[in-house]
């Protein structure tokens, strides 16, 4: 009786395996654990920040499969065998910054740096699809779904025409991990 009493009250758990910035992770999580959570305390990447937890201010933006999504509205066991670039797989291994990181700290796009993860993954996705990404309309309109108290936007504005041209010139896929000397790591 008792362990048919433990396995209705002990929470079911599945395997999550993941590709997270290029490495295999994985780990044992409740059906209901956010993708959030999972990334920041399952696997300790906490540049993944966790602002409103209702999908509305962007802090928790990374890449899904190459396409920003928000990891608070994410079950983490949906992404199992998925692959996920989180900001901490953007700058190189020796810390070089990757292009879009670089032209947020140039243009000052970022200020308590709470909201910066989020603005820097959502500019990685839109520049993937958008590499000539110059139009301040268009660029507002790309970067709405990301909230910021602190910057009046400009300098992020800055940041992602910036990045446009850096990676137009290099022909660095902004989805990949940076390269010293401009190319990126696939």
């Amino acid at each position: 009786m008792t362990s048919e009493l433990t396995s209705l009250t002990a929470p079911q758990r599945h395997q999550v395996t993941v590709t997270v910035n290029g490495l295999p992770r994985s780990a044992e999580v409740a059906p209901r654990r956010l993708l959030s959570d999972f990334l920041r305390h399952d696997l300790r990447l906490t540049g993944t920040h966790v602002g409103c937890e209702h999908g509305v201010c962007g802090a928790c933006t990374i890449l899904l499969d190459g396409k920003p999504i928000r990891s608070c509205l994410t079950f983490a066991v949906a992404v199992d065998g998925r692959d996920i670039t989180t900001v901490e797989g953007l700058a190189a291994e020796d810390g070089t910054l990757h292009p879009v990181q670089q032209a947020f700290q140039d243009h000052h796009g970022l200020q308590c740096g709470f909201c910066t993860p989020g603005f820097v993954m959502s500019a990685c996705g839109y520049l993937a699809e958008h590499p000539d990404a110059q139009d301040d309309d268009e660029i507002r309109e790309e970067m709405a779904g990301n909230l910021c108290r602190c910057t009046g936007y400009a300098g992020i504005l800055g940041a992602v025409k910036q990045a446009a041209e850096v990676l137009r010139e290099t022909g660095a896929d902004p989805r990949d991990r940076h390269r010293p000397g401009g190319a990126t790591l696939g």
